[in-house]
């Protein structure tokens, strides 16, 4: 018997003198091992084999390649919703809905067909098994994972939209108490060796070189091919769900559901459902309970718009999507900071994690110092979490040179400017560095609000000149707006984006303006608060409608976070460069009195729209009750506009950038919304949010709320001009990746 056999391209299939097979998966052309409609095919053809050859004592399954498997490729789940459209157009809603039940289920089918075939199937998890590969490994018998850094498991499904269809919710909730794999399964983390083990997900954790051998020997010594979940008298962890132990965890569960997603989330919604209908059936049905419910959630809005957004767009621009195809691929090995601040020094420990050398320049040797000791705590943070131990610290910090010598930066392959944010401070750091740097030398300022086409008259070479944004705190977020001056040429570009994608986060190429493109947008976001609050909104419920829309934190949270004397300082900048009618004066005057009249600049300081206690949470402060004249009644005020206006006024504001050329591509638009300032992400991001909702609906929105709340709800003339021909973002501007002229 060998693979020719039976005709296997994802897979080898060979077996050993002991009548163990090994089914080892390693598809060619492709860097990882994903779940396709072909190797399903496949995967059933080998079951069928081992099950029907008396000489096979069961199979081991293992990867070729040094990780295991990410999962299903979900651009075929899009593929499928896409094609249940098609038939439903074509032979009516309910054959396309059954067609697409079966095909849907299909995998959760196969794998149940493993558990069930009669011999014992063990895997051998090498690094990373999530989603659909770690729902093939809950379906084997028995599960070794090795004892290593990169070896993980998990079902991160819910963090695009969907949830495990594959048996996952099912056999997750009968290994282990109901609470702990709900939680499992709304997180979607990815879980190490051992915490696996301890939570009865894995069997054993073995040296990596060892486990296809524990695997086999498992087999050999007479391992069963059954689950415990088809042995009589299973009894389930957390007991039966209409028991007094079921109803300690139910009740308590809806709560945290509703508390956690405010019902935005169908698939969290699904996850509950699933675990509870299927722990009160025959595991059978239960899988088919899930298979209707994943069916349902495939089908969202939600899910398609979360999975394109967070899984094709973001995998596409992390490839390289914005790249200029013709600059060859740049080696960065030594790059300059000017500025050892906390930016300075975030941008810094993110390029030396990521194996680069580092020269880390402030106005002193003792600012410098400082800085490299931020790196320093920021690595040892991460040794107490168990992600780092003491040697990575050791290699880190020798990657970093802490100087106030800017002769240090010479042989630099690309600098990056994070001083302070002054016109003539940037200028006076840009200008020593381009004093003894080479020719050539690429050279970025990390502005967050300044545009890079005047930065850059401080550097002689503008076309070398780019900008590189980095979102607080560095080392967590994962954006960075990499902008475009008027003369930034293809070389700076590709660097920039060689660079982001090195340092493993995710860019979006953006046109120099004002703000550029993700702090326009927030900056609306934190406006809208203010205007609230000055209404007579009680700060309370500013805060729990924004999070009921859909955003991470509210925004006079958010304010407190990246400062209110910042916020004040951006609004007396802008003021200055375009005048009075740039800015709105109301907003104004609050932050002046915050900040010059109760010297209240934010969470740096203990004291911004919250108080700060050195013990015990954030707390409101009481003060921002003089700030309202006028007090509104909660209970007449309307909910739902309240979240319209949070989301409205971040994505009118994304579509003024793409009117004005800041941004091109709504793929960068949608992604940056997301993962740079938490734009609700089941609306898919800020284009999406209005796509969804239809232009011409959005527009009317617009007006409505232009009509009650002023002007920042006019929509740009791209609006007016999609709503009038029935267009979309993505219809008209999908794919497009050309510079603006």
């Amino acid at each position: 018997m060998d693979e020719k056999q039976i005709m296997l391209t994802n897979f080898r299939f060979e077996q050993d003198a002991d009548g163990v097979a090994l089914l080892t998966w390693d598809m060619s052309g492709r860097s990882m091992n994903v779940i396709t409609p072909e190797v399903i095919s496949e995967l059933e053809t080998v079951i069928d084999r081992v099950a029907a050859d008396a000489a096979i004592r069961g199979c081991v399954i293992a990867s070729g390649k040094d990780t295991f498997s990410g999962g299903a490729d979900l651009s075929m789940l899009q593929t499928a919703a896409d094609d249940y459209l098609k038939a439903k157009q074509d032979k009516g809603e309910e054959a396309a809905t059954i067609l697409f039940f079966e095909s849907s289920s299909r995998l959760s089918r196969t794998y149940r067909k493993l558990e069930t075939c009669g011999k014992p199937f063990a895997i051998a998890i090498n690094g990373t098994c999530l989603g659909g590969a770690f729902e093939l490994a809950l379906a084997c018998h028995y599960r070794v994972i090795a004892d290593t850094d990169k070896a993980r498991v998990g079902l991160p499904e819910i963090k695009v939209g969907l949830f495990p269809g594959a048996g996952g919710t099912q056999r997750v909730s009968r290994l282990m108490q109901t609470g702990d794999a709900l939680q499992m399964l709304f997180k979607g983390e990815q879980i190490k060796p051992k915490a696996a083990k301890a939570m009865n997900l894995v069997h054993e954790v073995a040296p990596a070189d060892e486990i296809v051998a524990k695997a086999k020997a498992w087999i050999v010594a007479g391992g069963k091919g059954i689950a415990p979940w088809d042995e009589k008298g299973i009894k389930l962890p957390s007991g039966k769900v209409y028991s007094a132990q079921g109803m300690m965890v139910w009740p308590a569960a809806n709560a945290i559901y509703r508390r956690e997603t405010h019902d935005n989330y169908p698939a969290a919604k699904a996850i509950l459902h699933s675990v509870y209908e299927g722990l009160q059936l025959p595991f059978d049905l239960a899988l088919r309970v899930e298979s209707r419910w994943f069916a349902k959630i495939l089908r969202s809005p939600e899910a398609t718009v979360m999975i394109r957004t967070l899984f094709i767009s973001m995998g596409e621009l992390n490839k390289g999507a914005r790249r200029p195809a013709n600059v060859p691929i740049i080696a960065i090995k030594r790059v300059g900071i000017l500025g050892a601040g906390f930016m300075g020094a975030g941008i810094a420990y993110v390029t030396a994690s990521a194996g680069m050398d580092v020269v880390l320049i402030d106005q002193d040797q003792a600012a410098a110092d400082r800085g490299k000791e931020i790196c320093a705590a920021l690595i040892s943070a991460q040794i107490v979490r168990g992600r780092a131990k003491s040697a990575d610290k050791e290699a880190l910090l020798s990657r970093i040179k802490a100087t106030a010598d800017y002769s240090e930066l010479a042989g630099s392959d690309l600098v990056i400017e994070a001083v302070f944010e002054d016109r003539a401070v940037k200028a006076s750091a840009t200008q020593k560095a381009r004093a003894v740097l080479a020719p050539g030398t690429i050279f970025a300022s990390n502005t967050s609000t300044l545009p890079i086409t005047s930065l850059a008259e401080a550097y002689a070479e503008p076309e070398n000149f780019v900008g590189i944004h980095f979102f607080s705190p560095v080392e967590k977020m994962l954006l960075v707006e990499v902008i475009l001056g008027e003369k930034t040429g293809d070389r700076a570009l590709a660097t920039a984006l060689d660079y982001v994608r090195a340092i493993k986060k995710t860019p979006i190429v953006v046109h120099d303006s004002r703000g550029f493109y993700a702090n326009r947008c927030v900056g609306n976001y934190i406006r809208e608060g203010h205007i609230m609050l000055i209404e007579g909104v009680p700060p309370a419920m500013i805060e729990n409608v924004a999070k009921m829309a859909g955003m991470p934190v509210g925004p006079l949270a958010l304010n407190d976070e990246v400062g209110i004397d910042l916020a004040l300082k951006i609004i007396e900048a802008t003021k200055r460069d375009l005048g009075v009618a740039a800015i709105d004066s109301a907003q104004e005057c609050l932050l002046t009195a915050m900040v010059t009249g109760h010297g209240r600049h934010g969470r740096k300081n203990g004291k911004g729209f919250y108080d700060y206690p050195a013990q015990g949470s954030k707390t409101l402060w009481p003060g921002l009750a003089a700030f309202q004249p006028k007090k509104l009644d909660p209970d007449r005020l309307d909910i739902g506009e309240l979240k319209q206006r949070f989301l409205v006024t971040q994505a009118v504001e994304a579509a003024r950038t793409i009117e004005e050329g800041v941004v091109t591509d709504p793929r960068e638009a949608d992604v940056g919304s997301i993962i740079g300032f938490g734009f609700a992400p089941f609306t898919g991001g800020t284009l999406s949010y209005i796509d969804a909702m239809g232009a011409a609906n959005f527009v009317a929105l617009c007006e409505r709320l232009r009509g009650k709340f002023g002007q920042r709800f006019m929509p740009p003339k791209i609006l007016l001009d999609l709503a009038e021909t029935g267009g979309s973002f993505y219809g008209r501007f999908a794919g497009q990746t050309k510079r603006a002229a």
